[in-house]
């Protein structure tokens, strides 16, 4: 996650009606700018106090943004911190789908875990504010619903009659933010495209595909999908 954001492209509102169709454009550029202000200035904050001491006025102080405006868009603090972070699990999570990813991962391990590791700082903050377990959670749901819509994609997956690929899903969802905690907590010599292969290797056993080959790999494991 970003020092300063968890989702640098934020995820823009459809308009209820189509009559503001003409005006979404300049609309939905102001809104995404004042969100990504607001945003920045939490995820900064949190870097420098518990997040139980963040107040509305912190924020509104670091963005430069108007009392008014933030509840124009958020109802309290945690309100901004949840809504930053589903965006950024709803774009990570559905990253591949997204973008056409013709390899057979079911999620973007790689990418999502080099990501945290870059942030190391800013995670060990949200772990010191005791918001981790939330947004691990969280994560969780958004990555368990975009595995099982890769699981409905990927050619050569066995047919599968509900609920398994949801109870699949769910379960490689789990296993997936149990094998990151555990890597970077306890900082092992496993790089993050070690893992995805790992985690893959664990997904294609349990549902009857084979891995791919080792040149395939290869290359796999030098891709990043760009969020």
């Amino acid at each position: 996650m970003p020092a300063t954001k968890m989702a640098r492209k934020r995820t823009k509102r459809a308009p209820l009606s189509g009559n503001a169709a003409k005006s979404a454009g300049k609309t939905d550029r102001r809104v995404v700018r004042t969100r990504d202000v607001l945003g920045d200035a939490l995820m900064a904050l949190i870097r420098e106090m518990p997040f139980e001491s963040i107040t509305v006025q912190h924020v509104l102080d670091r963005a430069g943004v108007s009392r008014s405006t933030f509840y124009e868009h958020y109802e309290d603090k945690n309100d901004l911190f949840l809504s930053d972070a589903a965006e950024f699990f709803e774009a990570m999570s559905t990253a591949l789908s997204k973008h056409g990813d013709k390899s057979s991962r079911v999620a973007p391990v790689c990418e999502f875990f080099a990501h945290v590791a870059e942030q190391r700082q800013f995670h060990d903050a949200l772990i010191a504010s005791g918001k981790i377990q939330d947004l691990w959670e969280m994560g969780e749901e958004y990555f368990a619903r975009g595995i099982e819509q890769r699981l409905a994609e990927l050619p050569g997956v066995p047919a599968m009659a509900p609920p398994r690929p949801a109870a699949l899903a769910r379960a490689f969802a789990g296993a997936l933010f149990s094998l990151l905690s555990w890597w970077i907590q306890s900082d092992p010599e496993m790089s993050a495209a070690q893992m995805d292969e790992l985690f893959h290797r664990m997904v294609w056993s349990s549902i009857g595909v084979a891995p791919p080959k080792q040149a395939e790999q290869a290359k796999l494991s030098k891709r990043f999908v760009k969020i």
